[in-house]
């Protein structure tokens, strides 16, 4: 196989941009998948029958199968054929959309969002990986800009797509919008895409334990940052389980990998120190951005009274940003050291974090409007160069393999910083109610002279002298709750803001890329 690989022509010439476009049908869709049915939750629980904790399993399950995939798309790609496993992987995931849609109940559903995400676990990886090498280097910022449109515009859209579609038709047409977009991908990638000579099988062997390993591992892993807030975390035994499955499970994988000959996932690719700098860039961007993602709605509608249509809608600034952002930032990677407009995201990103953290319970729209789309491209500025200075060093032979897990990392910065922002929003809040009530006594002249306007207010609609009593207390505990709440928020915007900063440092560990060193050939 490998000498037939070997001795394959040379791909037609195919313009770059035809390409780009037919690699970013399949990844958008992928990508909105994961955000499209988070507001759709309570619909498929009354219609299924299940419980909102149930249809949970509707986003987790997608989640850990995507996971799975995501680390073996570069040694998936070499087996099969990169083009033949796109191809099966945007048919394995319009497919199984389809039947979503259909679905009867909830154990269906979460079956075919299991074949959901192990066939599109492969889409991101895949499209970057024939981006990357579709342009010439001098080129690829504009390449990761188009790109970068799909992988963070899609997480912002998807709750409002998903939010209207609900709302005006049914749950079920989330999946269905899937088959257009599909089909294009699917016709797109027959006609244009072809392997590059080098993509070719290096062995007929086949790592089981490597494969085995990583499902357990990631797999275990990624359910249990699902499941922890839900579940108290370690004061769950389940939850425990899962932790020392996924720890043995990645150690042992991480041992095997670098031991065998012909591994499933190349974890050398580390040995080149701007990619692994940039990886762990990547992974902290994902934490914070999926962090900050899934607060803020929370936000808004918890305490700030949007409904949920509504607030997805005013998340859309930040998708606004990153829109007008990327392009922009892909021609000027070229032009001006991506290592300093990297250092210039990573300050807007603090900046418009710490003005996040500002907010109280009188905020309007436009003070959500602001903050969040200097975020947007603050996040161009910050994507476009990272992938942009990550990837230059990786040869084109091993670019899946280096794709592969640069995408994974960044999910699983995502899943973690979900799952820690949601536990400091509960630990957090609970702590200020402590602290806010204390002071809440009657021995307090303002707490005092608040209950009994509130008590007065209650008389004066009727209520008893004892029913008033109680109203007001409530009254009384509630506006406490919010802000304690609220507190709860700021907090954690403001540190999601600091380890922003303490990103800095790294990109003097980053290497300027290749074609803009002095001296360095132009190809």
């Amino acid at each position: 196989m490998s000498a037939e690989g070997a001795e394959r022509p040379a791909p037609p010439p195919v313009n770059p941009w035809i390409v780009a476009v037919a690699v970013m049908f399949a990844t958008f869709m992928e990508i909105l998948d994961t955000t499209v049915v988070n507001v759709s939750l309570p619909h498929i629980a009354g219609t299924l029958s299940a419980s909102i904790d149930e249809s949970t399993w509707a986003l987790t399950s997608y989640l850990v199968a995507n996971a799975i995939v995501l680390p073996l798309t570069g040694w998936l790609a070499n087996y099969f054929g990169r083009k033949r496993l796109l191809m099966i992987s945007v048919s394995g995931f319009t497919v199984a959309s389809f039947l979503c849609g259909l679905a009867p109940n909830l154990a269906m559903l979460v079956v075919f969002r299991v074949v959901q995400g192990l066939t599109g676990g492969a889409l991101q990886p895949l499209s970057q990986a024939v981006l990357l090498e579709a342009f010439p280097p001098r080129d690829r910022g504009k390449a990761m800009g188009f790109w970068g449109l799909g992988i963070v515009v899609a997480p912002i859209l998807g709750p409002v797509l998903g939010g209207w579609l609900t709302d005006s038709y049914s749950w079920r047409w989330v999946f269905y919008i899937n088959l257009p977009v599909g089909l294009a991908s699917l016709v797109m990638t027959k006609l244009f895409i072809f392997d590059p000579p080098y993509v070719s099988r290096k062995s007929e062997t086949v790592d089981y334990w490597g494969i085995g390993l990583l499902a357990v591992g990631i797999g275990a892993l990624q359910v249990m940052l699902d499941l922890g807030q839900q579940k108290d975390w370690f004061s769950s035994g389940e939850i425990r389980v899962l932790a020392v499955l996924a720890v043995l499970g990645l150690v042992v994988f991480i041992w095997r990998e670098l031991q065998t000959e012909h591994p499933v996932v190349d974890l050398r690719v580390f040995k080149v120190r701007t990619y692994s700098a940039g990886v762990f860039l990547m992974t902290v961007l994902g934490f914070v951005l999926f962090g900050s993602l899934v607060l803020l709605p929370i936000m808004l509608q918890t305490l700030l009274g949007y409904p949920s249509l509504q607030a997805g809608i005013a998340m859309a600034p930040r998708g606004m940003g990153s829109f007008l952002a990327m392009p922009m930032v892909g021609m000027l990677v070229a032009r001006v050291d991506p290592r300093k407009l990297l250092a210039l995201g990573l300050l807007g990103g603090a900046l418009t974090l710490y003005w996040l953290g500002q907010l109280d319970l009188s905020a309007g729209y436009w003070d959500i409007f602001w903050p969040q789309f200097i975020q947007g491209l603050s996040l161009g500025l910050i994507f476009v160069p990272l992938t942009t200075i990550s990837m230059d060093p990786i040869p084109k032979e091993v670019m899946g393999n280096a794709t592969s897990l640069f995408n994974l990392m960044r999910n699983i910065g995502g899943s973690v910083g979900i799952a820690v922002a949601t536990t400091l929003i509960a630990r957090r809040g609970q702590a200020n109610i402590n602290v806010l009530g204390a002071h809440v006594t009657l021995y307090d002249p303002a707490a005092r002279s608040m209950l009994e306007g509130l008590r007065a207010a209650m008389m004066a609609r009727g209520a008893d002298m004892v029913t008033a009593t109680e109203r007001a207390r409530a009254l009384t505990f509630g506006l406490v709750a919010r802000q304690a709440s609220m507190l709860a928020f700021v907090g954690v915007f403001r540190l999601l803001a600091l380890i922003f900063i303490l990103m800095l440092p790294l990109l003097f560990v980053m290497s300027t890329p290749r074609h803009r060193r002095p001296g360095a050939a132009m190809h």
